[in-house]
Formats: C-alpha cells, structure tokens, sequence
C-alpha cells in the first residue's frame, strides 16, 4: 500500500532525514518509533507534502506521490492526524466533522458511534473540549475523509489514562475493521500488542524495523530509552 524508500528531508540547509524507508500494507498499523527528535514528525510531514522530500520515492498503490500538494495526496486516500489535533476552533465539533467529509462509508452517524463523547458535544464549539475530547474529534475528522490509510502523529500524548484507553480502544476497533494505520505514539504498552510491525528512527536514519515480539529490552534501552 504505502512505501516510503531512501527518504531525504531537508529544513532550508540541514538535512533533516537521511534515507528514511518504511512500508505498510493494506490493514496493516505499523507504529513508527524513537526518542523526541529523531525524525518522526519529519517523515509524515513528507509523507504529506507538508514539508516536501529533495529525494527518495514515496509510492502509495504504486503511485509516486511526492511531487503532489498535500490537498491532492488526502485525495489519494491518506488521512491525517497531526500532532497538536488542530481542531478548527470556532466550528462546533458537528461542523469540523462535515467540513472535511468525502464520500464512503464513515459518516457522521459512525464517527459518534466509535467516539460517544463527540455525539454528546455535537453543537459545543472544538476550542472548549477538553484534550482528549480534540484528539477524539481529530481523529473522527480524518475518518470522515474516508482515508484508505490513517495516520496519526503522537495519537495520545498528554491525554488523561481514562481518555487515552478510550482512544486506544476505538484504534483497536479500526485495526479489527481492516483500517490501515500508520502511527507514531510513545506508549508501548498499548501501542506493541495491537502494532503489526515497528520501524525505528535514530537520527533521521531509519535504524530497525520488525515485528514488535523481536523489539526486545536491548532494542528498546538503545533506541527508545531516555
């Protein structure tokens, strides 16, 4: 489905990435790790066209996207949940919802079935929910883009225990409906029993990528450890 190769991102003069690759196959969620920094962040922005990639191939369906605007590539079927959810703040969650809905199967009805709480805030405008209830509502806006692959940018970070299991629940759920998934988030906990394969930043380079079984206590003291 999405396969990034030998990606290089650059901030004006300093390279940034230095040959990032990863894969994920359709229903797949493949967790992209490291420490604060490393690159992460970097690559989805790529991945997007946010901040676009001098070289390496990023391939969705075998399609090269890395010369698209970002509008064209969510139009491929790439969803985003950036970090920070940057809800719309003066739109009642009911309006941030439809202003980014495409057609399929993922409808308003559906996003608050899979987050109660947004049906119950439905008319209360995005700036006055709590944490948790943004990051819900960022997520549900992604759905409502119908993606064929969601991504998601430090999916829980911050959020309460109880609001943070709530999220992980409804991720789980989708991973269980077929939903690819593409996700960056530091609670391994949560993140390794649900994650089909890992890949691992060091530095911009991507330094190891397998299943989350083989990343044992060595791997994680080394590469994801304070």
């Amino acid at each position: 489905m999405l396969t990034i190769t030998d990606l290089e991102t650059f901030y004006g003069p300093s390279q940034a990435l230095f040959g990032v690759s990863l894969r994920v196959e359709a229903g797949e969620m493949v967790a992209l790790m490291g420490r604060n920094g490393m690159g992460k962040t970097t690559t989805l922005r790529s991945l997007f066209g946010l901040t676009p990639a001098r070289r390496g191939r990023i391939e969705f369906d075998g399609r090269d996207l890395k010369r698209l605007p970002a509008f064209r590539i969510a139009r491929r079927g790439l969803g985003l949940v950036p970090e920070g959810r940057r809800c719309f703040p003066n739109l009642s969650v009911r309006e941030n919802l439809v202003a980014t809905a495409r057609p399929g199967p993922w409808s308003q009805a559906r996003v608050e079935a899979l987050f109660p709480r947004l049906a119950e805030r439905r008319s209360q405008m995005a700036d006055t929910l709590s944490g948790g209830e943004q990051q819900m509502l960022a997520i549900g806006r992604a759905l409502m883009t119908n993606p064929r692959l969601l991504v998601l940018d430090e999916a829980t970070e911050g959020l309460a225990p109880v609001i943070r299991q709530e999220i992980w629940s409804a991720l789980r759920r989708l991973k269980a409906e077929g939903q690819s998934i593409l996700i960056v988030d530091k609670s391994l906990g949560e993140l390794l029993p649900v994650a089909d394969r890992c890949t691992i930043l060091e530095k911009g380079h991507t330094a190891w990528t397998g299943r989350p079984a083989a990343l044992d206590e060595a791997l994680r003291a080394r590469y994801l450890g304070v």
